[in-house]
């Protein structure tokens, strides 16, 4: 099992995590890699932008998606991460999972982070794969399950109940034995929230930062955008990308999302004008 170093939010870089979802059905790219030539394909193409993370999944997290079987989940992602890891040894593989079992076999053939959706909360047995493993875990609020939380969520003040529960799962979390500097936390977007819900997530990014942990924001193609802006999903890459470099600017620490390229060059930009170093030419 492969053990990576705590995300590091000491130096003010926000890493990039490419999506590489090795499903039928997700909402963007589903079908589009599950075959391993296309992985490759896909991973190489990230890897040649810079990619700062990889992160597969083999279950469709859409709204009103239907579980997946484990063996189905296994058979999806496994030969995915060896096919990236045999691209590069070292570039860091998230296997995106609420399975404990998945978490444990996709970490020894070279995954180094955990990203559960459910925050350790679906599978009992995942925080015993956590705190072994001492990797990386990212934990996400999600307003019930994928089949049903974009059904009338509501919310008294979506900030502060996003902070109220990442504050009690990872006091919990450091109780059951996991460190603090391993935990990452993912507000959700589109896991339960509205499109106001949304919005107000992305207005307060630095509230989030104030809990004291590393913070991803996953925005990437999400349907607030066809809401805002009458974007079909394959056009949403540049609106993600804008979205990107004005969450860079208030403190995000990773940034999920499906156009690496399109995304480090906003990155980059909002860095070199949040620091004003600009120089003539």
């Amino acid at each position: 099992m492969r053990k990576v170093s705590v995300i590091s939010t000491n130096n003010g870089k926000v890493q990039v995590m490419g999506i590489l979802n090795v499903t039928p059905d997700s909402f963007s790219d589903g079908g589009r890699f599950t075959e391993e030539q296309a992985v490759v394909e896909q991973a190489k193409k990230m890897l040649a932008h810079e990619v700062d993370i990889i992160d597969i999944g083999g279950e469709s997290t859409r709204p009103f998606a239907e579980p997946v079987a484990e063996q189905e989940e296994l058979a999806r992602v496994i030969p995915a991460i060896q096919a990236v890891r045999e691209l590069s040894a070292d570039i860091p593989i998230s296997i995106d999972t609420t399975k404990a079992s998945v978490a444990a076999a996709a970490l020894e053939q070279g995954a180094t982070i955990i990203n559960d959706i459910s925050a350790l909360r679906q599978d009992a047995e995942m925080v015993k794969v956590v705190r072994a493993c001492k990797t990386p875990v990212i934990i996400m609020h999600m307003l019930g399950t994928p089949d049903k939380m974009q059904v009338a969520p509501a919310y008294n003040n979506v900030v502060a109940e996003i902070c109220a529960f990442f504050q009690e799962r990872t006091s919990w979390m450091q109780s059951q034995g996991i460190a603090q500097e391993r935990i990452i936390l993912d507000p959700g977007i589109g896991f339960g929230k509205t499109l106001e819900h949304n919005l107000a997530i992305l207005r307060h990014v630095a509230a989030f930062k104030q809990l004291g942990f590393p913070v991803l924001i996953g925005h990437s193609r999400k349907s607030f955008f066809e809401k805002l802006l009458g974007t079909p999903v394959e056009e949403r890459d540049c609106p993600t990308a804008v979205v990107s470099a004005l969450c860079t600017q208030q403190g995000a620490d990773i940034l999920r999302v499906h156009d690496v390229g399109q995304t480090r060059a906003a990155v980059r930009l909002a860095e070199v004008l949040s620091a004003r170093k600009i120089t003539s030419q």
